[in-house]
């Protein structure tokens, strides 16, 4: 039942504790020496595609015709790359590693194989693992969308939100378990949780759990799951630890690379020499209140600066969420929601929502801060300029 890692025996969870820490914010040589032309390009008029070309249509793929009809009720007719590649393996039970960024439809090109194998074999369960609670509660939005109706369901298991609610639903043995690596490891601990009965596993975003520091939280769950199981594994990256960590966790995978524009491929960058908070201010809301301005996401280093900016921009009249580390789970689900039907206008935030965080219609990102990292900038960035359209990314230096 065990997986070995460098010849030796992954400990149980009840040898293990989750620590928890405010670790100091990363930094690098691009910290202090990044220079400001990093922060300017156009974006290309005309960006190079993709040579692949989608060989099915979902109408196509050998999946549940009720599970069809929910995908075409959303307008979708051709998968994306990595849909169309990944799909028809994983319903032959193959192990795979996708290596896509987030914008490429890789949540739909694991969840719809996973529900096909739930509707045909209600006892079918799976374990999907994400980074952060945003990219989990958006996992479970998308199975929502794809499931309703359809008599299945799912636990929605993260730091922040009530463990009594997660025990109830795990209690009413749900088809799919979405969380985080640490409030999945505490449920385990508590024996609220049983990872030895899944019959697949997700891993997303891999590269992004191993930079938050989640290594040993991912080996400890991957050594406790059945040894018959199938494991599908996605990452930005399979360099380092990342690479090693697959080898341990799949079986003979299929690897699928789907090679992407950059996320700056399609955005306007440029800089604003402005100098003191006020100044700042004054320069965001011209921004703001710029006819070409639809939703603005505004990046900057430290939470007490987030609701700084946030209460001075309501006070000139706009609609403003937030989004840090410190808020509750709840009030981070709300202000998501706020910002995604547009309730509200203008996001603040911390990095906390520069990656897994999918929303349309993002015209201008704004670095009110400069990223401590380049690439924490073009995570930053790809937020907007998504799906073939243009974006702005303005850095404030």
């Amino acid at each position: 039942m065990y997986k070995t890692h460098r010849g030796g025996r992954v400990s149980r969870f009840n040898n293990w504790t989750h620590k928890q820490t405010n670790k100091p914010a990363r930094r690098s040589r691009y910290q202090q020496n990044m220079p400001d032309s990093h922060f300017v390009s156009k974006a290309r008029s005309e960006i190079e595609e993709n040579a692949y070309v989608s060989k099915h249509q979902f109408s196509d793929f050998d999946i549940a015709e009720e599970l069809k009809a929910r995908i075409s009720q959303h307008g979708y007719t051709v998968p994306t790359p990595i849909q169309d590649r990944a799909i028809p393996l994983i319903l032959n039970k193959r192990d795979i590693i996708g290596v896509a960024q987030t914008g490429t439809g890789k949540t739909g090109a694991f969840l719809i194989p996973l529900i096909h194998k739930t509707l045909v074999d209600r006892r079918y369960t799976t374990l999907i693992i994400t980074p952060t609670r945003e990219l989990a509660t958006q996992i479970r939005q998308e199975l929502f969308s794809l499931t309703s109706g359809l008599g299945t369901y799912s636990a929605l298991c993260i730091g922040g939100a009530s463990m009594r609610i997660q025990d109830l639903q795990l209690r009413k043995r749900p088809h799919f378990v979405i969380g985080t690596p640490g409030r999945l490891g505490d449920l385990i601990k508590r024996r609220m949780l049983s990872p030895e009965y899944f019959n697949a596993v997700v891993l997303d975003e891999v590269d992004r759990m191993l930079d938050m520091g989640f290594i040993n939280e991912i080996r400890e769950l991957i050594a406790l799951l059945p040894q018959n199981r199938q494991s599908l594994f996605f990452s930005a990256t399979l360099s380092g630890k990342v690479g090693e960590l697959a080898r341990g966790f799949l079986t003979n995978p299929e690897i699928i690379t789907i090679s992407t524009q950059k996320p700056s491929d399609n955005v306007d960058q440029n800089i604003i020499k402005v100098a003191g908070i006020d100044s700042k201010i004054a320069e965001l809301t011209k921004i703001i209140e710029h006819a070409d301005t639809s939703k603005t996401l505004v990046f900057v280093n430290t939470k007490r600066i987030v609701e700084n900016i946030a209460s001075k921009l309501v006070e000139k009249g706009h609609a403003v969420v937030t989004l840090h580390g410190d808020k509750p789970q709840n009030k981070r689900n709300n202000a998501i929601s706020a910002f995604r039907q547009d309730r509200a206008t203008v996001l603040v935030a911390t990095d906390v929502a520069s990656r897994g965080l999918d929303i349309d219609g993002i015209s201008h990102v704004v670095n009110f801060d400069k990223p401590l990292t380049y690439e924490d900038y073009i995570h930053r960035i790809g937020r907007t300029g998504r799906a073939g359209k243009k974006g702005i990314a303005l850095t404030f230096v």
